[in-house]
């Protein structure tokens, strides 16, 4: 089953865009726990009774993607549009997934790619980051994003499901440079509106940023991930100053 699934995702992600998925499974009561750590955050028991596993994966983008976004303070519409289609792309990934596996005969809940969060806390209701954490697909960066053994660049999708499946497990070192003991943070360092501190993330500034950059190039995409581009874990995990 988990081989099938996988299977399914990585011959949906083509195109310009992105590059070859990350997908893992973690257990559905694994997210048991995020309710205690992030205000309103659901379980997947919430979201699916009797929910037994959660399908996450990651889609990185492509060097091109990345490499519009490093220089200037707004982000490229490069970037801008990748965001709008990868969500896109998640949507229709959970879709398939949903309909394959409830042909099989398992239930499954779909999560939306973004704006599933609080706007006055700005916290999630379902934190796609903890969900790939917990199944062992990255660990967090001092930038909040999930380092991936295919860096951070790039979207998370996730869906809960009833069929229970070979679970991940947690990454046991830290993927980031700066949390191994070493002198980095070039991701605060590039935060266009210093949201970003080595142990503090003013999630209000950025939020704002965001929505000033949401209607730049005539559509609707808050972004930025300037912290993000042009850093040592952009595209890999890094034991050094590795570029794009």
């Amino acid at each position: 089953m988990e081989r099938k699934i996988e299977n399914w995702v990585k011959k949906i992600v083509r195109g310009k865009l992105w590059r070859k998925p990350l997908i893992s499974f973690c257990n559905a009561e694994s997210t048991e726990i995020l309710p205690k750590i992030i205000p309103n955050h659901l379980t997947a028991e919430d979201v699916l009774p009797n929910a037994k596993s959660v399908i996450v994966y990651f889609i990185p983008f492509t060097e091109d993607v990345v490499k519009s976004n490093v220089n200037g303070k707004r982000p490229s519409k490069l970037w801008a549009l990748a965001y709008i289609e990868t969500n896109k792309l998640i949507e229709f990934i959970n879709d398939y997934l949903s309909k394959k596996l409830e042909n099989l005969g398992f239930r499954c809940a779909k999560i939306e790619p973004t704006h599933n969060f609080d706007e006055n806390s700005l916290m999630s209701y379902w934190s796609h980051k903890h969900i790939a954490y917990f199944a062992g697909l990255g660990t967090f960066g001092v930038h909040t994003m999930l380092i991936t053994e295919k860096g951070c660049c790039g979207r998370l999708g996730s869906l809960i499901t009833d069929a229970e499946l070979k679970y991940g497990e947690i990454i046991g070192e830290e993927l980031c440079i700066h949390k191994k003991g070493k002198k980095c943070l070039e991701c605060v360092e590039k935060c266009p509106v210093n949201a970003l501190k080595e142990n503090y993330f003013d999630r209000r500034k950025c939020y704002e940023f965001l929505i000033k950059n949401s209607r730049i190039y005539g559509f609707f995409a808050d972004v930025c991930g300037k912290c993000a581009c042009g850093v040592p874990c952009s595209k890999e995990i890094s034991n050094s100053h590795k570029y794009l």
